[in-house]
């Protein structure tokens, strides 16, 4: 990795970032996948550096925040004693958006716990200097996470969905059928218009486009807990950085003033 060119990290970066996967990107830049592999690790330690440093100061008026599954190397169902059940199986990316600038201020990679809810919204609690609206879904443990961290000083909603089951749900792919979705306020005065999770789960989507190993029904998932939190890094540092937003017209960082321009990729190289 120490051997490749500015411009050789850049395209494996380029190729990483907009959905490809490690053997794709070595059959197109003829980059051995290790080598691949070491290069996102190494740069997604320093996008973790940089946006820990840069997401200070936040001036939010609406925050959503939302989990999005995948797995490393074996799913849930299938783990076994001679697994780590910590480091395999499920893991969720908690994710906190601001809707407006569509800024992702924090993120936390791991098991769907009460430790991890507290852990993400302490550390978006820390980076905001403004009195926000949010909303997560039905998590529970949320409630004492936010009460734990927020206090007083925030508005807070959950939006509780109900969803059709259906005796086929085993054996078919497609999402159940929402039936109903309510707002429910928990603490603050949560403005009724504003309780939504809209913004949030299309990043999802964003999410599942652009990093592939979130795509789903293909082989190229995380095989190390360690190189998927690289990937995330990677992804919300390019993303809030280094991607111009179509609606914005300019990054989320600009949007959210973080930055005054947009950033080329090689700044978020090690």
């Amino acid at each position: 990795m120490n051997t490749l060119s500015t411009e050789e990290k850049v395209s494996v970066l380029s190729a990483m970032v907009e959905g490809n996967s490690i053997r794709s990107v070595e059959r197109m830049t003829g980059i051995h996948r290790d080598t691949i592999m070491r290069l996102v690790v190494r740069t997604g330690e320093n996008c973790t550096r940089i946006m820990d440093e840069r997401m200070r100061g936040i001036r939010s008026q609406c925050v959503q925040v939302d989990e999005i599954w995948t797995f490393v190397g074996i799913k849930e169902k299938r783990l076994t004693q001679s697994h780590d059940a910590a480091t395999m199986g499920d893991q969720y990316v908690f994710i906190a958006m601001d809707a407006d600038t569509k800024l992702v201020p924090s993120f936390i990679v791991g098991k769907r716990s009460a430790t991890n809810a507290y852990l993400l919204m302490k550390d978006l609690e820390s980076r905001l200097v403004t009195r926000v609206q949010l909303t997560t879904d039905g998590f529970r443990p949320y409630i004492n996470a936010v009460d734990d961290t927020f206090g007083t000083n925030v508005d807070y909603a959950m939006l509780i969905k109900t969803y059709q089951g259906v005796a086929e749900q085993d054996t078919r792919y497609s999402p159940d059928q929402i039936v109903n979705a309510v707002p429910i306020p928990v603490m603050g005065d949560p403005k009724p218009w504003s309780i939504s999770t809209s913004h949030i789960e299309r990043q999802n989507l964003t999410i599942r486009m652009q990093l592939r190993r979130f795509t789903r029904l293909t082989n190229a998932f995380s095989k190390k807990l360690e190189n998927l939190k690289a990937a995330c890094a990677l992804h919300f540092a390019w993303y809030n950085f280094c991607r111009v937003h179509q609606s914005l017209r300019v990054t989320p960082a600009m949007a959210a003033s973080i930055a005054d321009q947009i950033w080329p990729l090689s700044e978020l190289l090690a």
